[in-house]
């Protein structure tokens, strides 16, 4: 007889606590570091107060790594319930975050380790998925299997209104910030491969350029997995929030539409006013 599965996840993935809750989903948060004090994401600090601090002091924060030490610690109460685990980290790419738990992993049987290599809601949809399977009475390994052959299908992608995080965190030089900015260029991100880069450049207002990417993304979506799409933001009017959830809605018939808010890992890198919308394809993205 198997053993039941848990799903874990670190706290990149942006689910809410209803649907972690929904899905049985444990999480272990990274390390949020601002001036001399180190956070836990999601569990003492919020984006909003990395914005308020950024505005006060003119520092970002440092995201760290989950250490080898802290991952056994959070793998050992449930593999002492009886759990097989299927855990889930941000892109090996990104972050030493996966490595780490790797090794863990190897200090007990049956916990198995996806590399994402995605961050936010492209994690997120793996995660669900994976829930989704357990709640069904899949195996640990076969959900593994079946999740690492998704990986590659991930489409996650954000528009980011401002460079100023972008250029702060070592990630947008100088004059590229200065000259998007004067231009008001409003560059979308994509993670592929386990890592991100611009793939266009939109120019005007912000929700005018959401207009567009919405219609560049899902425009065509016969290569598009329906089931489920995410529209996730960090700190973004609530009003051009809902604007993009209903072009998504009219552009695309998804089956589920959820809608999350980034937590501190993507808005210490990106700034208030990020969006995306990420989905699953029918086929591995080229």
């Amino acid at each position: 007889m198997s053993k039941k599965v848990l799903i874990t996840r670190d706290s990149t993935s942006d689910l809410t606590p209803e649907i972690l809750e929904k899905l049985n989903i444990k999480t272990i948060p990274l390390g949020i570091t601002l001036g001399d004090k180190t956070y836990r994401d999601g569990v003492d600090i919020d984006p909003d107060f990395i914005y308020k601090y950024h505005e006060e002091h003119g520092i970002l924060p440092k995201t760290s790594a989950s250490n080898i030490a802290e991952m056994i610690d959070f793998f050992t109460p449930f593999v002492e319930e009886g759990y097989a685990i299927v855990h889930f980290s941000i892109s090996s790419k990104m972050s030493s975050t996966y490595q780490n738990t790797l090794l863990a992993a190897q200090e007990f049987e049956d916990v198995y380790v996806v590399d994402t290599a995605n961050l936010s809601t492209g994690e997120g949809l793996l995660v669900m998925k994976a829930a989704e399977m357990a709640q069904d009475g899949k195996d640990a390994k076969e959900i593994f299997d079946t999740i690492n052959a998704l990986v590659p299908c991930v489409d996650a992608s954000f528009v980011i209104d401002n460079l100023e995080y972008l250029h702060k965190g070592g990630r947008c030089s100088a004059l590229a910030a200065l000259g998007a900015n004067l231009l008001k260029l409003k560059p979308c991100i994509q993670v592929k491969d386990g890592s991100m880069g611009v793939c266009k450049k939109y120019r005007g207002k912000y929700i005018q350029t959401l207009r567009e990417y919405v219609a560049d993304r899902l425009g065509d979506h016969s290569d598009i997995d329906l089931d489920r799409v995410f529209v996730t933001h960090a700190g973004c009017d609530p009003e051009i929030v809902e604007e993009v959830r209903q072009l998504v809605e009219q552009t695309a018939p998804f089956k589920e539409i959820l809608v999350t808010r980034a937590g501190c890992t993507v808005s210490s890198h990106c700034g208030a006013n990020t969006l995306g919308v990420l989905y699953f394809r029918k086929t591995p993205l080229k």
